[in-house]
């Protein structure tokens, strides 16, 4: 399996094998700092690390929320792209960056996304996020 982000933010560190993850189905994982997140494996064999807590429902349930896809053009060109909706209210998250694609009538609350390697069959997320979208790096 190949690389699924380049590694940009804080110290890569081991949460599982690949094969421990059921495809579209979230896993929770505790960061050393306390941090709690979601780790999902796509159906394309991609990995993508979340911050577990909904700003939603204030609740820690990322890693149960629902997985898909939605088609979005830019300059033209449509592409799919993975998302992730809260299993609580249904706001809906761009897994790759973190940004809110529907936040179902409230205010847009980004979440937190954590740079991912595959290595040798085993998962590992960076310690720290990358910034939030919109915000400066």
């Amino acid at each position: 399996m190949s690389t699924d982000t380049t590694a940009t933010s804080g110290e890569m560190i081991e949460i599982c094998a690949v094969q421990a993850l059921s495809v579209e189905r979230g896993a929770a994982a505790l960061l050393p700092d306390g941090t709690q997140i979601g780790v999902f494996l796509l159906d394309d064999g991609s990995v993508h690390a979340v911050q577990q807590y909904d700003p939603y429902s204030e609740t820690n349930i990322l890693s149960r929320g629902l997985v898909g896809t939605r088609r979005i053009t830019v300059e033209d060109e449509a592409h799919e792209i993975p998302t992730l909706a809260s299993p609580m209210y249904k706001q809906t998250w761009n897994l790759e960056t973190g940004e809110v694609l529907d936040a179902a009538g409230a205010q847009k609350h980004p979440i937190r996304v954590f740079d991912t390697e595959v290595r040798d069959g085993v998962i590992h997320v960076a310690t720290a996020p990358r910034p939030l979208p919109g915000s400066a790096a």
